[in-house]
């Protein structure tokens, strides 16, 4: 549970970050404010309910973050930067990084559910990869809404994923 819970707890942590990121415009204000609040009250229910469960984000053991684990972080690290600086060389909109962001953190989440035999974290993996090629397809015809599709839904998606995470240890 301990090793689950720490999993959750990252994840829950950087959905939370995707969401007050990106909940601006073209949102109305008010309800950016509502996604905000509903972010950080999913992460606080990731922390009660690992917590109530008898978890503690440690790294005892390590057999869930051992090489594999390492390969596949290397090569999202690799992904984002070599991706970034190919979006700078088109001059794409500003919008395009977090659509890039969510298509390679979905391609991590799928590489860890194979490492992993998760089958959970690959729908979670797959959801993210769409959300972000969708955002990137979204670049010529309505960018403004980039950061809701990749980034806003990106953050729920893993909050989501967060919370079944934690709940199911």
């Amino acid at each position: 549970m301990r090793q689950q819970f720490l999993g959750a707890l990252i994840g829950a942590a950087f959905g939370t970050v995707f969401v007050l990121v990106n909940s601006g415009d073209p949102l109305p204000s008010a309800i950016g404010w509502v996604l905000r609040a509903l972010a950080v009250v999913a992460l606080a229910a990731v922390v009660v309910l690992g917590v109530r469960a008898g978890g503690r984000p440690t790294l005892e053991g390590r057999p869930m973050f051992g090489p594999s684990y390492r390969v596949i972080v290397i090569g999202e690290v690799v992904l984002l930067v070599a991706g970034f600086f190919v979006l700078s060389l088109l001059d794409a909109p500003v919008q395009a990084n977090v659509a890039w962001i969510a298509t390679v953190v979905g391609l991590h989440f799928v590489a860890l559910a194979s490492a992993w035999k998760a089958r959970s974290i690959l729908v979670v993996g797959v959801v993210l990869t769409v959300l972000g090629v969708v955002g990137l397809a979204l670049l010529g015809t309505a960018a403004a809404w980039v950061p809701f599709v990749s980034g806003v839904l990106s953050g729920v998606t893993l909050l989501g994923g967060s919370l079944y995470g934690v709940r199911r240890a």
